[in-house]
């Protein structure tokens, strides 16, 4: 027993049994709530440059950071936007919460939707009253189209990271467009120029967009297929970890 220990806590058996005065102790077990914010809209029926399903790759990283969590025994939970309106998955512990919300999620995805994410935001801040650790998976149209006033009131009361699914190129060999519904055609997908200004106006965005998370202490990380999604995940959680240390 050591000085300001609380007489209390003296295990009294274990005492006995040693012959010193032994004192309890206790360890703080943390469980986060965690609350993965998926975009459903038609754009994630696309291709990654890596020429991967993005539906695929967004599901399999929520699934990635769902199952760390659980394996954490921390609660998760899930918001989403869908045709029948926001669908939220209240906080719960276990793999089996975790297929239930990816099993949902993947049927939600079905091309009829244009994701807001911002609606999907505005509930959490107007409904959702717990310190959390939220995940937003989106690309890059979902980072550029999330106001700065949602990222500051967020970032406020919650840790918040962002999973940004890549995109493919509109020049290649064959590419569909799933704005008009139709291919794109063979004389723009050779043109080097075109291929040139589209790579430098995605690079402008993106480096918009990082930069209006960086405003709120937010880190991203992009994901083209899904051999990266481990290591990019706890790449994207050590940065965050050291970013929130500093």
């Amino acid at each position: 027993m050591l000085h300001g220990d609380n007489i209390k806590d003296i295990d009294w058996k274990a005492s006995a049994r040693t012959n010193s005065t032994l004192v309890k102790q206790y360890k703080a077990e943390k469980k986060h709530n965690v609350l993965l914010v998926l975009d459903t809209g038609k754009k994630m029926l696309a291709d990654t440059e890596k020429a991967e399903n993005k539906k695929e790759v967004a599901l399999m990283s929520a699934g990635v950071v769902a199952y760390i969590a659980s394996k954490n025994e921390d609660y998760v939970g899930t918001i989403y936007n869908s045709k029948n309106g926001i669908q939220y998955f209240p906080f719960k512990q276990g793999f089996a919460n975790v297929e239930k919300i990816l099993t949902c999620y993947e049927k939600n995805i079905d091309g009829t939707e244009k994701s807001d994410l911002e609606k999907s935001l505005d509930y959490i801040i107007k409904n959702i009253n717990r310190k959390m650790i939220i995940f937003v998976v989106t690309d890059l149209s979902g980072m550029e189209s999330i106001s700065e006033n949602t990222l500051k009131k967020l970032s406020i009361a919650h840790n918040m990271l962002f999973i940004n699914i890549g995109d493919a190129y509109m020049t290649g060999k064959k590419v569909f467009d799933l704005e008009i519904e139709k291919y794109i055609p063979r004389t723009l997908l050779s043109d080097r120029k075109l291929h040139e200004l589209e790579k430098k106006a995605r690079q402008e965005t993106y480096e918009k967009c990082i930069n209006k998370l960086k405003k709120f202490r937010i880190q991203a990380e992009t994901i083209e297929c899904n051999k990266e999604i481990v290591m990019k995940t706890m790449d994207l959680l050590e940065r965050h970890k050291h970013a929130n240390i500093s």
